[in-house]
């Protein structure tokens, strides 16, 4: 794959390109995503969850619907409102990931839903999940969770899990890879439109 097809391929703009061109194919070498099916698939699945290349990190500016939307489950409406943004209230990022991540994803003590919020260009999310990449990617991110937030390791990041979770075993199914990934089925249309789009360049 060569710079002008990863941009075709992503839809990126000259400045995007140039950013994640040499580390996401520097992460898709490392990991041996090398048959384009899978490159399309790791392109439009990056697409979809870092809002076209442009996110690595959680975003927790909900308003209080939108944190019921997102985390329902796990907190009460009186919690949501008490947390998220509205009119002369700022929403509460660090309340709102010790919350919904509490007792889950390996987060054990009481800031680990802060400190291990989603990161990376698909978001490696939990104390478990941030161990086991990082003694893959050979850093401590237990210690250093921020090391996400860096492009070479955000790219690596996304390649692991890729691999790791066993999403080239449905090359070409966007249904199955998206529930890997994603849990459910949320946003299927524009991963989908994203693959078709990456894989009319790459395969």
């Amino acid at each position: 794959m060569n710079k002008k097809q990863f941009q075709q391929a992503a839809k990126l703009s000259a400045g995007l390109t140039t950013r994640w061109f040499p580390v996401v194919t520097a992460a898709m070498d490392e990991f041996g995503i090398t048959a384009p099916l899978d490159q399309a698939m790791f392109i439009a699945q990056i697409g979809h969850e870092s809002e076209g290349f442009t996110r690595i990190k959680e975003n927790f500016n909900y308003t209080p619907v939108g944190l019921l939307t997102t985390f329902g489950r796990r907190l009460s409406r009186q919690q949501a409102y008490a947390l998220g943004r509205s009119e002369g209230q700022k929403a509460q990022p660090q309340a709102i990931a010790n919350l919904v991540y509490a007792n889950r994803l390996g987060n054990k003590k009481r800031n680990d839903g802060w400190l291990y919020h989603g990161r990376g260009l698909i978001q490696i999310t939990g104390r478990e999940n941030y161990a086991k990449c990082g003694a893959t990617l050979g850093v401590d991110l237990i210690s250093e969770p921020e090391l996400l937030e860096i492009d070479s390791y955000a790219a690596r990041s996304v390649a692991w899990f890729f691999t790791h979770k066993g999403c080239m075993l449905h090359s070409g199914d966007i249904k199955r890879v998206t529930l890997i990934i994603n849990g459910g089925t949320n946003g299927l249309a524009d991963r989908a439109r994203r693959f078709n789009l990456a894989c009319s360049f790459l395969v």
